[in-house]
């Protein structure tokens, strides 16, 4: 992998990440472009404990424009855009309309593929493991950052989801507190070990595997299986088999597995609703242990990818129990989700 380093016209960086040593990087931002003015504050919730990012410039950020112009694509044929480049691998540059900001984190953009019609099923195992090594070396610097707690590097995908840009793209936020959701993880890690005795992530996953049941692929790495009490209709967690606290972390024969099996599930979850369905719309997460936590090699790392589709033609929404308490109502028993992502394997 090759890295180069550049800046946008507006001071913002701007990252490649190539296959080839030999690409050379030189195009420069021609725009003319404001100093990026961002106004993201963090306000804390005193009843629940958690932290509120209020981030009002976002509401002028761009918001599905035509292909023609998505600010994703090389900039080609006299059409400038994000990547001053007339194609790449893959590119990383610092959010324009960041939810987090300065003191209050980073957020980052990060284009699998210069192929606007594409999606990440869609990419080679080299452009996926390409992807891997810019998640892996994205988490390594925000962690120098000042102030930088955890990082999380995710997809959205679809206009379900509240997607504003088609292109394939996934973000990376740089949080300067732990989120709630990881609190509750390092909590019921920390109970199960006085309980006991034992690691719950590495019981979770070893349970899991023994059953049987909700285990949807198994590689030599990785494990993907549909958690006991997902949340959503269709959820998978994929763990590397040999626990880890972060991406840094992932010896080289899990990062050569990894890409196979996550196209695999990719790919698999663009058929549970069959044919001639438009593509299912996901989000996806890398679960990281926060820098500071006394117990972060106790965490595993974890990727957690879930559709709120729940059957064809039908969303999953997130009503009175589950906005309002956070009590979730599947659909979907895990055992049947399991079952029917195993029924559309690649043959």
């Amino acid at each position: 992998m090759k890295k180069t380093t550049t800046r946008l016209a507006d001071g913002r960086e701007l990252l490649y990440y190539d296959s080839r040593d030999d690409v050379v990087r030189d195009a420069v931002d021609r725009r003319l472009l404001d100093a990026v003015a961002t106004s993201a504050e963090l306000r804390r919730d005193p009843l629940l404990g958690d932290t509120v990012a209020v981030a009002s410039h976002r509401q002028g950020r761009i918001y599905h424009p035509p292909a023609d112009e998505c600010p994703l694509c090389p900039s080609r044929d006299g059409r400038l855009s994000e990547i001053p480049a007339a194609d790449y691998d893959v590119a990383v540059f610092e959010n324009r309309f960041p939810s987090l900001a300065g003191d209050a984190g980073r957020c980052e953009v990060v284009c699998f593929t210069s192929d606007h019609d594409a999606s990440f099923a869609d990419l080679t195992p080299e452009q996926a493991g390409l992807v891997l090594d810019a998640w892996t070396d994205r988490t390594a610097e925000l962690s120098q950052l000042p102030g930088v707690e955890q990082v999380f590097c995710f997809e959205n995908r679809g206009k379900e989801i509240g997607v504003t840009l088609g292109h394939p793209h996934g973000q990376i936020y740089a949080y300067p507190f732990v989120t709630p959701r990881t609190e509750l993880m390092l909590r019921s890690l920390a109970e199960h070990r006085e309980r006991t005795g034992g690691n719950l992530f590495d019981d979770v996953l070893a349970d899991e595997r023994a059953d049987g049941r909700r285990v949807v692929l198994e590689g030599e790495h990785w494990t993907a299986f549909v958690p006991y009490a997902a949340h959503w209709p269709y959820e998978v967690h994929l763990y590397p088999n040999r626990r880890v606290p972060d991406l840094l972390q992932l010896d080289e024969d899990a990062r050569t597995e990894f890409p196979h099996v996550y196209l695999e599930l990719l790919k698999r979850f663009d058929r549970i609703f069959g044919e001639g369905e438009p593509r299912t719309p996901y989000i996806a997460g890398w679960h990281q242990a926060p820098f500071g936590a006394a117990d972060r090699c106790d965490f595993a790392l974890h990727l957690e990818l879930f559709t709120v589709r729940r059957t064809s033609g039908k969303l999953k929404f997130l009503a009175g129990s589950e906005s309002g308490m956070s009590v979730f109502i599947n659909d979907v028993p895990p055992e049947t989700a399991a079952q029917r992502l195993r029924e559309v394997a690649s043959q």
